[in-house]
């Protein structure tokens, strides 16, 4: 006979005959905490690495406010939660051990975003097995911490590229409308007396996180059909775009008329904060118009906030007789074994080169090509990230120049890696002519031809990874990934040598002048850089 005040009951037949155990509402979510503890000292140092991000890069500053907007949502969804809880569900246990196999190979490889998606599909499979099919309320706010996930930082300076040149494209077209002449080259805005360059902080990322949160989350709240959830959450990359392009555009007017000032300082800033709150209101229009022409709902039905459970219907719900939510019980030992194998490749140190790259070597003196020593500014320096670098300008016997660039990086565990020059030229005011993969006595390389004004400059530039050259940028981000995991290296280099097209030559002379002298340098930079095997290097 078993007491009343006894937390677990005796075991009664379940719906198919099965005898089920259930438990008390504070054992089953004491349990399931554990998991969710276990859970968050396995992920500490991929979820660290997330906030640093917020705290550095102001487009990922809003990561602070998403957590606590899924939190608030579980919260309202409390009652909800427990009155349609049903029983646990066995599909959360094979998501919870995927999340965990991308967790183990994100850390192996260093791709963080791995980590932090790992993360969000662990939650979401500790949700299927602890309340079943109730994650129906759950998975809403768990998908929402998707958006506080910073982008790897080469798929963000690709990004930042193209939303670069596309609002600098638009900003001057609507400064045209206003009859002022103007000129651009790459993003640079000529006004004439003055010349604005549209930077990476113009770009348009600070506005387009945050408002793709904003978007989901009202999106989520709109009581209205799908297509008008998927129309409003879309809208914000178009909002984003064009709200950009104004204020480049309202801040070339301002100085045009005022000065350089005007783009500078604390009314720059004031400016994006009135912009982001227009962002919002073109949103807001976008439902009214939306309900204009369908329901003609008011905004404050649109987004009522649906009657919660009440406590009595929570009290009556399923929930009080919790049955013991095996999946969470099986998954526990997956996070200790987990947690296990995260210590073991933490321990296992990453093969550094044995050879010493000292770049700052590489002789001035190349067959016929005479060098001599250049710098990056320190500023630049820092924030590309490389270990060594070297850059030489050199000329030949008939004084025809070349620009002979190497960056070296020992590891690109962290997410550093060289910044791909066809999306790094643009932001010198240079515009990519013509773009093609070729050889050089079989080496692969990219070709570009660069045009500012009447001024052509030809590129060439590969990596090389871990002694093999490299020329497309995801061929060498799957050899990144793959090295990483089996061979435990990421070091790897970019080359680039860049030559003018002189008024006296042809753009073929000076194909033929840069092609010679990666010939000429091949082999001395070989010397330098870490070989494909390490064995017996000194």
């Amino acid at each position: 006979m078993v007491s009343k005040d006894e937390n677990i009951t005796a075991a009664q037949p379940g719906p198919n005959g099965n005898k089920r155990v259930d438990m008390s509402p504070k054992q089953s979510i004491a349990l399931f905490l554990l998991a969710l503890s276990l859970s968050f000292w396995l992920y500490w140092d991929g979820l660290a690495e997330a906030v640093l991000r917020w705290q550095l890069q102001e487009e990922y500053s809003h990561g602070y406010i998403i957590p606590l907007v899924s939190l608030y949502i579980l919260w309202e969804r409390r009652f909800q939660i427990a009155a349609s809880y049903q029983n646990f569900s066995w599909w959360g246990l094979p998501i919870i051990a995927l999340a965990l196999a991308v967790l183990l190979v994100g850390e192996i490889s260093a791709l963080y975003m791995l980590i932090h998606y790992s993360f969000i599909l662990l939650l979401l499979g500790l949700s299927i097995a602890f309340l079943g099919s109730a994650t129906r309320h759950t998975w809403v706010p768990i998908a929402l911490l998707g958006f506080a996930v910073p982008l790897p930082y080469f798929i963000e300076v690709i990004l930042t590229s193209k939303l670069q040149l596309l609002s600098s494209q638009l900003g001057v077209e609507i400064i045209r409308l206003c009859r002022i002449p103007v000129f651009l080259s790459g993003n640079i805005i000529d006004l004439g007396n003055y010349q604005l360059q549209v930077v990476e902080a113009c770009s348009g990322l600070r506005y387009l996180f945050p408002l793709m949160s904003l978007g989901f989350i009202g999106a989520y709240l709109y009581q209205a059909s799908l297509w008008k959830k998927a129309l409003l959450f879309l809208s914000t990359v178009p909002i984003t775009i064009f709200m950009n392009s104004l204020r480049i555009a309202i801040t070339g007017l301002l100085v045009d008329n005022w000065g350089t000032e005007m783009a500078e300082g604390f009314l720059h800033d004031f400016e994006g904060w009135l912009i982001f709150m227009a962002c919002g209101g073109l949103m807001l229009f976008l439902v009214l118009l939306m309900e204009l022409l369908t329901s003609r709902q008011s905004i404050r039905e649109a987004f009522a906030v649906p009657v919660s459970v009440s406590a009595d219907q929570y009290a009556a719900g399923s929930m009080t007789g919790l049955k013991w939510p095996l999946p969470v019980v099986a998954a526990i030992p997956l996070l200790l074994a987990a947690l296990v194998s995260l210590m073991s490749i933490e321990s296992r140190e990453e093969i550094t080169t044995l050879k010493k790259t000292n770049l700052a070597t590489f002789p001035l003196q190349l067959d016929e090509w005479t060098g001599q020593d250049d710098s990056i500014d320190t500023e630049v320096a820092n924030k590309l990230g490389f270990t060594e670098y070297v850059m030489i300008n050199y000329h030949n016997s008939e004084q025809r120049p070349v620009n002979f660039y190497v960056a070296y990086y020992a590891s690109q565990r962290k997410g550093v890696s060289p910044h791909s020059p066809k999306v790094c030229i643009p932001g010198g005011g240079w515009e990519i002519a013509n773009f093609s993969r070729t050889t050089v006595d079989q080496m692969p390389v990219n070709r570009v031809v660069i045009r500012k004004g009447v001024q052509d400059q030809i590129v060439y530039y590969w990596f090389e990874e871990r002694g093999v050259p490299v020329a497309n940028e995801y061929i060498k981000k799957w050899m990144l990934f793959k090295d990483a995991l089996f061979l435990n290296r990421t070091d790897g280099s970019l080359i680039r040598v860049t030559t003018p097209v002189l008024g006296d030559e042809s753009i073929e002379d000076a194909d033929r002048r840069a092609q010679a002298f990666i010939r000429s340098s091949r082999n001395q930079l070989l010397q330098l850089l870490p070989a494909k095997s390490l064995e017996g290097t000194q």
